[in-house]
């Protein structure tokens, strides 16, 4: 029996640094994508803390979105907000869920602001636009303006999601992507890619190297929620999920590389598994 996707095993304890190793003596690679979206959770800015902004995290972030520009890569990024939203749920609990949608959005705006001033001290010219109105402090949502930044070579931080309680940054990250003609959405995860199993409790999981979207939905796996896997599909818009965390691996996802999980309307190669 075969299904639409592609498997490798899960990495070894300690297979990154090798990898890491690997990839910097390897001469360097041309991008094959013009303009992508990074797709990052509001929990990747937390590292190790139980909530908040890790300011050692945010700047290696900052680094590996930095890199990919310098290849000429036009770059949006859709930033979430569980980072701060956690600290608050507690109080939120029993909440309407529009309100708390609400202060969710807020959360991503104020995660979109310390990404960008992480961005500005090291010369890395961006611009925030917010789906909610807030002048302010940030610029409003338009897609012409968002266009032009890009061309001009500045990264576009989208905040406040679509605007809209019920929706979630994924779906935001699929819509936002869409408009800005991207040629891939870069899902920035804890982990290198789509699993069979949860690689930590299971060491003989598979890492799934391409992955229809049909497939993805059918069998739940945690891409992205249903609405933005059916927006991308509908609209052949790639994903790449990779680990946001492992150095260099944003970089080779733009080049080329085995990296991650490309999810597709179109897998390339059939996992040939009895």
């Amino acid at each position: 029996m075969s299904s639409d996707a592609t498997l490798s095993p899960a990495p070894s304890v300690g297979s990154a640094a090798g990898i890491d190793e690997a990839a910097r003596s390897r001469p360097a690679r041309d991008a094959v994508f013009r303009r992508v979206l990074v797709k990052l959770s509001g929990e990747a800015l937390m590292g190790g803390d139980p909530y908040g902004i890790n300011r050692e995290v945010i700047e290696r972030i900052v680094d590996e979105i930095a890199g990919i520009v310098r290849l000429g890569v036009e770059t949006a990024v859709v930033i979430g907000g569980g980072n701060i939203f956690r600290g608050v749920a507690p109080a939120a609990e029993g909440m309407d869920r529009a309100t708390a949608d609400y202060m969710g959005m807020l959360a991503t705006v104020m995660n979109a602001l310390a990404l960008q001033d992480a961005m500005r001290r090291v010369s890395l010219a961006s611009r925030v636009q917010s789906a909610l109105n807030i002048e302010q402090v940030v610029e409003p949502y338009i897609r012409g303006k968002a266009m032009r930044y890009l061309e001009e070579g500045k990264v576009v931080i989208f905040a406040a999601g679509t605007g809209n309680p019920f929706f979630t940054t994924d779906t935001a990250a699929a819509l936002r992507g869409m408009e800005m003609n991207v040629d891939i959405v870069l899902k920035a995860t804890k982990v290198d890619g789509v699993y069979t199993e949860d690689p930590k409790t299971h060491p003989d999981a598979m890492r799934y190297k391409r992955l229809s979207f049909d497939e993805a939905i059918q069998r739940n796996l945690r891409v992205m929620d249903a609405t933005a896997l059916t927006l991308c599909r509908d609209q052949k818009l790639p994903i790449n999920v990779f680990s946001i965390f492992k150095p260099g691996a944003l970089r080779r996802v733009i080049t080329g590389e085995d990296e991650g999980t490309l999810v597709t309307w179109k897998p390339e190669v059939r996992d040939e598994r009895c």
